[in-house]
């Protein structure tokens, strides 16, 4: 990489008419080498010019300056002044920081892939479905895939590439007024961290548990058991099965690891957990030294961490597949139940799961675009990686729905009923007690926890990083040297924030923050920042920008989508929520009425950013209000066009 500022100087040497051919000749006898990097070419015999890497890149500044003394050529011809020898020392002087690019390609796309590949796809999909009248509900699936999710998808990625920019610097290059959403996203990404993380240390307090002869959410006997706990292994065929009754597995997870029944509800949290609180330490410091450095490391990280998740699949569902009852699970999994087309609970809820799956709005897929090469591929990587996201969910639906049958041969019970916790449950509670049941159970336990904690750590990597980006973008001069110390700091404010989900009754938080926190705001900032895109900055400018990186003119199909489609599968997601508002309930815990209230209390304060920099940005610009909202919905020019050419000497 070059160094911060770049010093690119030409001579301009001009003699006399009787020197003139010697001086010809010396200069057709140099060898120019070149270098060009982040749009700009030395030439070291002398001259300079500047190749542009993108069109905010413009040539005009050093045509022109260098036209002064060469003439309309741009600086490689000799212009004899009448008079004696003159030499002019035209210096430029870059004031950007050369960007940060990915090593490879592939750890873009591994980082991208590990974005969207997370915890929701294991746990959120295959329980949707199912409840959603199985094979049926793929069709509206793909629908909202395809007509709703990937074009939001791609549009981000082009975004960020061709502007460069962070969720919050980018906007001054589309609509400048809408720069709060940028500053809603990082709070929303704040909130996610809080709880989101959490999970993560649960799956690392079962790691550590794993590493035992006999797993201990097998037997009745500890501590924390009750009465009610019934060991129900495939050999205890007598033992009897009641709606009270409650599987080792159930009471490890509820009453050891949560110790949910020490709290007495959101009113009264409790004390922390020390074990989860050394947990969630470590996954922070793990993140921490994944991402201090930039995309260079985490880019690497990924290879491990994007990777190793679809190796334990893979174990699994053979291993799923060769257990007694797995075709039952199979089957009530796939089994399409047609009439469950016309409710509209299956169309939300397919739109809601492909929005959260791709993960549009958190700012982080133009972070990560906006390391790529300019000219990169984005549209391929778009179809690409939202293709691999949706069959991971599909291929997860086999994994999780094989134990599930299994577990219902075991208990002799149909597989509704045993399926019937959602959410990490399904994961600590179900497939856990299904992972004790089969040989080699340690083994199974510790690559399939491992497995929790990777597709976890990939989306921390990539939250974080969108947050960072953007700021380390708007506030360059600060930050950028001490990217180190901010990610420090960042990361202390996740753990301090997270510390309420690490309470007896952090359970009832993590419920919390997931339910109301950041769905509905994240949804309505992407419709935000769909209409600025669209409407405002102009598909026609947008689709421009994308021929010129690409090469090709975005067709008809996402256009429309762009315009119109996306916006109202948005407000469609939107209005439902609103209409619908979730029933939100953890074991046997109901949340009381207030608790709505502080839930959308929650999400206001990120999306009030939104508004509230749209009035500061009024307020304190120049002119006639007229001319202020014309300013505040203009483009600004990018500062890659400007170059500052510096006379040093002149004799």
């Amino acid at each position: 990489m070059e160094p911060k500022d770049m010093m690119m100087t030409s001579m301009l040497r001009m003699d006399n008419e009787g020197e003139k051919d010697k001086g010809r000749e010396d200069m057709e006898g140099e060898e120019e080498e070149t270098q060009q990097e982040n749009g700009r070419m030395q030439v070291s015999n002398g001259f300079t010019t500047s190749t542009p890497q993108s069109p905010r890149e413009g040539p005009g500044t050093a045509s022109s300056a260098a036209g002064t003394a060469s003439g309309p050529a741009g600086g490689t011809g000799s212009l004899m002044p009448p008079g004696g020898s003159r030499t002019l020392v035209v210096q430029q002087t870059s004031l950007d920081r050369p960007r940060e690019t990915w090593s490879k390609k592939m750890d873009f796309l591994l980082s991208v892939i590990g974005y969207a590949v997370d915890l929701g796809n294991v746990w959120r999909f295959p329980y949707i479905c199912y409840q959603n009248g199985g094979g049926a509900f793929l069709l509206p699936y793909l629908l909202m895939a395809v007509f709703g999710g990937v074009p939001l998808f791609y549009m981000e990625l082009a975004l960020g590439q061709f502007h460069r920019s962070g969720c919050i610097s980018i906007w001054k290059h589309i609509c400048p007024i809408f720069k709060g959403i940028g500053f809603a996203i990082c709070i929303i990404a704040l909130y996610i961290a809080f709880y989101y993380n959490t999970i993560m240390a649960w799956a690392l307090y079962y790691l550590i548990s794993s590493f035992r002869p006999t797993l201990p959410w097998t037997t009745c006997t500890n501590s924390w058991n009750t009465a009610n706990c019934k060991r129900y292994m495939s050999s205890d065929y007598n033992v009897s099965w009641s709606n009270s009754s409650t599987s080792p597995a159930e009471e490890f997870y509820i009453r050891q690891v949560l110790q949910v029944h020490r709290s007495e509800g959101l009113h009264h949290l409790g004390s922390i957990s020390w074990q989860l609180a050394l947990c969630l330490l470590f996954i922070f410091t793990i993140v921490y030294f994944s991402i201090w450095k930039g995309v260079k490391t985490s880019g690497k990280v990924v290879w491990v961490t994007a990777t190793f998740p679809y190796l334990v699949l893979l174990i699994l569902l053979i291993r799923g597949a060769t257990l007694p009852g797995a075709w039952r699970g199979v089957i009530f999994y796939l089994k399409p139940d047609w009439e469950k087309l016309l409710t509209p609970s299956m169309w939300i809820d397919a739109a809601a799961q492909i929005f959260f799956s791709l993960g549009p709005g958190f700012g982080v897929l133009l972070a990560f675009a906006s390391y790529n090469p300019f000219h990169n591929n984005c549209y391929k990587d778009a179809l690409v990686t939202s293709s691999v996201n949706c069959l991971t969910s599909f291929l997860s639906g086999f994994v999780i729905f094989t134990v599930l049958g299994y577990m219902a041969e075991m208990r002799h019970q149909n597989v509704d009923a045993v399926a019937k916790d959602i959410g990490p449950s399904l994961l600590f509670i179900i497939y856990a007690e299904a992972i004790a049941n089969m040989p080699a159970a340690t083994f199974f336990a510790i690559i399939f926890f491992l497995m929790i904690i990777m597709l976890g750590l990939d989306s921390t990597f990539a939250g974080l990083e969108g947050v960072i980006t953007a700021m380390l973008d708007e506030f360059p001069h600060i930050l950028v040297k001490r990217r180190e110390w901010f990610v420090f700091g960042l990361v202390c404010v996740c753990y301090l924030g997270a510390l309420s989900t690490l309470t007896y009754g952090g359970a009832f938080v993590v419920k919390l923050f997931e339910e109301y926190a950041t769905g509905p705001a994240v949804i309505t900032v992407v419709l935000l920042e769909v209409i600025a895109v669209s409407w405002f900055y102009g598909t026609n400018r947008f689709c421009n920008d994308v021929q010129v990186m690409l090469g090709f003119y975005p067709g008809c199909f996402w256009r429309v989508c762009w315009v119109a489609i996306c916006p109202c599968f948005l407000l469609f997601i939107i209005f439902s929520f609103l209409i619908f508002p979730p029933e939100v309930r953890l074991f046997n815990y109901h949340f009381p009425p207030w608790t709505t209230v502080l839930g959308y209390c929650i999400g206001v304060s990120s999306f009030i950013c939104v508004p509230a920099y749209m009035v500061y940005h009024l307020l304190n610009a120049k002119g006639t209000f007229k001319q202020r909202l014309l300013k505040s919905i203009t483009p600004e020019p990018s500062s890659e066009n400007h170059r500052d050419y510096i006379v040093t000497n002149a004799i």
